[in-house]
């Protein structure tokens, strides 16, 4: 199976390396890597261009946006104009984040899963952080949920979710459209991968209302609103986050911001959402 890389990449001039350099160790190597430079103003494209001489299967697309770092409509804007310039002969496509060091496995392991079994759509391994002199778990999410640093797509599935949304939520409604055409997720706990960079480091003031917004567009409702958001504020141990996801969950209401999913599917999700809470519960 071939498959595509795309990494969005803004001032990643001390990691960017780490990164290609895990992914032309790999055991089996990708067929193309795109880098989006997005409107650096470091040495990111002197570097990947450095990597592009000894591997000709990575290349370097320079993009300008606002050099604000808004969650999820930046990267997936700058993944965009990557996927544009590619051809469609890939079988799996991948995003993934230029702060990652890959064990030299990763994407064997990933390319076996989906040769197992046609139904699976999306694998990931897991994120961890330095803490201390070691490498834990950056928790921040449920085991079953492939986070969007390391996003791996069947072409099938990419294609059938309508590819990824230039909005915040978008690394959640992919795997819940993913549930709703009933194809099946896999995370490989055998699969570490270095973070260099915790989530979340570059987010700025005005983001702080954006993930209230997300569980708006994503089409949860309040309920499932306000249980995710105080969830999410406890494992990033700020409790009065809480008041900011509800606070922008409302104002999105108000504003009757579009939603990224048809009412079928946000009728889907929210059903999901609550069959998953229940069994929790239990």
């Amino acid at each position: 199976m071939k498959y595509y890389i795309v990494i969005p990449a803004h001032n990643e001039q001390d990691l960017i390396g780490l990164t290609l350099q895990s992914l032309v160790s790999q055991t089996v190597l990708p067929s193309k890597i795109v880098v989006v430079n997005d409107n650096s103003t470091d040495k990111t494209e002197e570097i990947v261009l450095g990597f592009a001489k000894e591997n000709p299967f990575i290349s370097v697309v320079n993009k300008t946006s606002d050099a604000i770092h808004m969650p999820g409509s930046k990267v997936i804007q700058a993944f965009q104009k990557g996927f544009e310039t590619l051809d469609s002969e890939y079988d799996i496509i991948v995003k993934i984040d230029g702060d990652l060091i890959f064990p030299s496995n990763y994407f064997e392991t990933i390319i076996n899963h989906f040769q197992s079994d046609p139904k699976i759509g999306m694998v990931g391994g897991f994120c961890y952080i330095e803490k201390n002199g070691d490498w834990v778990l950056e928790n921040l999410t449920d085991k079953d949920h492939i986070r969007g640093a390391l996003k791996a797509y069947r072409k099938e599935t990419f294609q059938q979710i309508g590819g990824l949304k230039p909005a915040m939520g978008w690394d959640t409604v992919d795997e819940l459209l993913c549930k709703y055409y009933d194809w099946k997720i896999v995370t490989d706990t055998s699969l570490h991968v270095k973070h260099l960079k915790p989530t979340g480091a570059n987010y700025n003031k005005t983001a702080r209302y954006k993930q209230g917004e997300a569980f708006y567009t994503l089409g949860y409702g309040f309920w499932i609103t306000a249980i995710a958001s105080a969830k999410l504020a406890m494992m990033k141990k700020k409790p009065f986050l809480f008041f900011d996801y509800i606070t922008g969950f409302w104002k999105a209401k108000k504003a009757k911001t579009p939603l990224l999913v048809t009412p079928e599917q946000a009728k889907f999700i929210r059903k999901y959402r609550f069959e998953k809470m229940k069994q929790k519960l239990i």
